[in-house]
């Protein structure tokens, strides 16, 4: 009897170091994941701070996200999330498609950087495009065009863009973006690649932010002109259409 209460005592203790491993090593595996696969998709840094996840329910944060510029750009990042929760199907996380049930951003942080030759957050998407487009040279590359994934909700909320172009006349702005709420990604069974779902997210704030400059600039516009009718309107069409033209790619 005491033999048999003593194996499991034993057993429950592998069993609570086994559990204990496993937490510490997800919030590790998911961390790595975002940093090496992040970068082959859009070919800037991408840091995180930490991961807290829970194997059982699988929910979770991802804390301290950073996504940098591209080179020749000057401002730090492009985008940056205090926090991202989160919530997947454990059980998905060893097999062939990782199902995630929610990921909601709230509050990031964008920059807007660039005049008519180019801009970081258009220059982000074309990396992210052309590495759909082309045979992956790396794993980390190969995991990005090939990896499973099925995505039920995301959303982000609450985005800020910061405006550093010359298009202001030396002033600052900072506008907001419209939500963004995106469902039943990747539901069938090839689902969506991390690279899928990167361009149509990003496309979305690209977006979004083509609409909140291009008001920024036209406020500009009339302070410039001192609210004479005639040439504030021909200055508030003119940067629309041109803040347009900066997202074109050249």
């Amino acid at each position: 009897m005491k033999t048999a209460i003593r194996v499991l005592l034993v057993l429950f203790i592998l069993l609570i170091v086994g559990l204990v491993i496993a937490f510490f090593s997800l919030n590790r595996i998911v961390k790595k994941g975002v940093e090496t696969v992040g970068p082959a998709i859009a070919k800037v840094e991408v840091k995180v701070k930490g991961v807290d996840l829970s194997p059982f329910s699988g929910s979770g944060k991802i804390h301290g996200l950073l996504v940098g510029n591209p080179p020749g750009f000057k401002t730090p990042a492009a985008i940056q999330v205090g926090s991202v929760a989160m919530k997947v199907e454990p059980r998905s996380l060893m097999g062939d498609k990782i199902v995630v049930r929610s990921l909601r951003m709230e509050g990031p942080e964008i920059t807007f950087e660039g005049d008519f030759k180019g801009n970081n957050l258009n220059k982000i998407l074309e990396n992210v495009q052309g590495t759909e487009e082309k045979a992956p040279a790396t794993k980390e590359e190969k995991k990005a065009t090939s990896r499973k994934l099925q995505v039920d909700e995301f959303v982000l909320a609450g985005a800020k863009v910061h405006v550093n172009s010359p298009l202001l006349a030396g002033k600052t702005a900072t506008v907001s973006i419209p939500d963004i709420h995106l469902t039943n990604l990747g539901q069938g069974p090839e689902g969506i690649t991390p690279a899928e779902l990167t361009k149509r997210v990003l496309k979305e704030i690209v977006d979004g932010t083509v609409k909140s400059v291009g008001g920024a600039i036209g406020d500009v516009a009339k302070e410039v002109t001192g609210g004479i009718k005639d040439v504030t309107t021909n200055a508030v069409g003119g940067a629309s259409k041109k803040i347009g033209d900066l997202f074109k790619k050249k």
